[in-house]
């Protein structure tokens, strides 16, 4: 499988077999990446309310959409492009400059090429042990590290420490493009692990196979593509 990260907290995932899958697209002025010009199968977008997650309309082609907050709010899983999306309900940060009210939204996972993949949406609060047990047995984790705006790095670690999932991809953290500038550099997050458990990928496309997999916790830095 081929992982590509785009910036913020869109990806794309091309497994040898099954459905192409495109993570939360973005509007590229607001946050300050490039747009995206590829296309997929499957768009997976975890609101339709936030113009940093759900932007499906500016993804080429007519891929399949599904809103990870109506799956959560609708028995929690469902099935588009040949793929069983599961997805639980999360509220975003309580002091979201943007929004009175906290907007809900969908964390989700799913599994391509037999690795199960986690994304974490725009969570911003202390998550639940329900929230918790989601994320278990995950072999790929895409986390909110950036602290601001979404989940509290502290808060972020104790799902670490209780679900152990084996990759985690970072994202939603301060990069020189990044235009929200409150949020945290990579280096407040990698604070928390063994800098020999820590790799860098140094692009911002990887391949990766089960077998690639690591047994124990350990962390996987990709540049946002250019």
């Amino acid at each position: 499988m081929e992982i590509a990260w785009y910036g913020h907290a869109a990806f794309k995932l091309t497994p040898e077999t099954g459905p192409s899958v495109i993570c939360d697209p973005y509007t590229p002025e607001g946050v300050g990446y490039q747009p995206i010009e590829e296309t997929a199968d499957l768009v997976v977008i975890s609101s339709d309310d936030d113009d940093a997650h759900c932007r499906a309309d500016l993804i080429p082609g007519a891929p399949e959409v599904v809103n990870a907050l109506t799956v959560a709010q609708n028995g929690g899983v469902t099935q588009a492009a040949g793929l069983e999306v599961h997805a639980i309900e999360a509220a975003e940060w309580d002091h979201h400059p943007e929004h009175e009210v906290p907007g809900q939204n969908g964390m989700y996972r799913f599994e391509l090429d037999g690795i199960k993949i986690a994304h974490m949406g725009d969570v911003g609060n202390p998550l639940t042990p329900a929230q918790i047990a989601f994320f278990e047995d995950v072999d790929v984790l895409l986390a909110l590290a950036g602290g601001y705006l979404t989940i509290e790095l502290p808060d972020l670690m104790k799902m670490v420490h209780a679900a152990k999932p084996k990759l985690i991809i970072p994202m939603h953290f301060r990069t020189l493009t990044y235009k929200p500038r409150n949020t945290k550099w990579i280096e407040s997050f990698l604070a928390y692990f063994k800098e020999e458990d820590v790799d860098f990928a140094c692009a911002s496309q990887v391949s990766l196979s089960a077998g690639d997999i690591p047994k124990e916790t350990r962390v996987l830095v990709m540049t946002h593509a250019r």
